[in-house]
């Protein structure tokens, strides 16, 4: 059996960075093993939220954006945050007019996630959303997007290949696709 309570002992801690989306937090900690430490936490303002939008032919849809972190072009499910006091549902239906211009009759939750459960407390909820209809996209002023529809087969090569490497894309896209073959969507 496993130690479930928390072994690490917190002496001290100070605010090291924050802006609108993120505080990053410095611990003095006593370690597991009983030796003095740091530990860094980037607390995240806004929950993560993921759509995988699956037409009636089997048709999804991806959002191309350049990542300034990575410093690469990404494909990926769409995406965004949601305010932490703000129903998740709520969040991905507004991400999802204005990042795709699509909206769902049909809401399924299909994914809870911790995203990097080792340097962050960010959280993430991925939805699939079905009953489409098209409007257009309007995307925030700091996002650059394309769109691009094509079959979920296709986009799940994308993950085999490895031309999706979002995370939270790879994830929900093996997810629904596990939901898909084994019949249980």
């Amino acid at each position: 059996m496993y130690d479930q309570h928390n072994p690490w002992q917190i002496i001290g801690q100070e605010d090291r960075y924050e802006n609108p989306w993120i505080k990053v937090v410095e611990y003095d900690v006593i370690n597991p093993g009983g030796g003095k430490g740091i530990y860094g936490k980037v607390h995240f303002k806004n929950t993560a939220i993921g759509i995988v939008p699956l037409d009636d032919e089997g048709n999804t849809w991806l959002i191309g954006q350049y990542r300034f972190p990575v410093n690469a072009y990404s494909w990926e499910i769409p995406e965004g945050g949601g305010d932490l006091h703000t129903d998740p549902l709520m969040s991905a239906q507004r991400e999802l007019l204005e990042e795709a211009g699509i909206k769902a009759k049909s809401w399924d939750k299909v994914l809870d996630m911790h995203v990097s459960n080792s340097v962050t407390n960010e959280t993430c909820v991925v939805y699939l959303a079905r009953g489409l209809s098209f409007y257009e996209a309007a995307p925030e002023e700091s996002e650059q997007l394309a769109i691009k529809k094509l079959s979920f087969g296709a986009a799940f090569n994308m993950v085999i290949n490895g031309e999706i490497t979002d995370a939270i894309s790879v994830a929900a896209i093996f997810k629904v696709n596990y939901l898909l073959e084994n019949h249980l969507i």
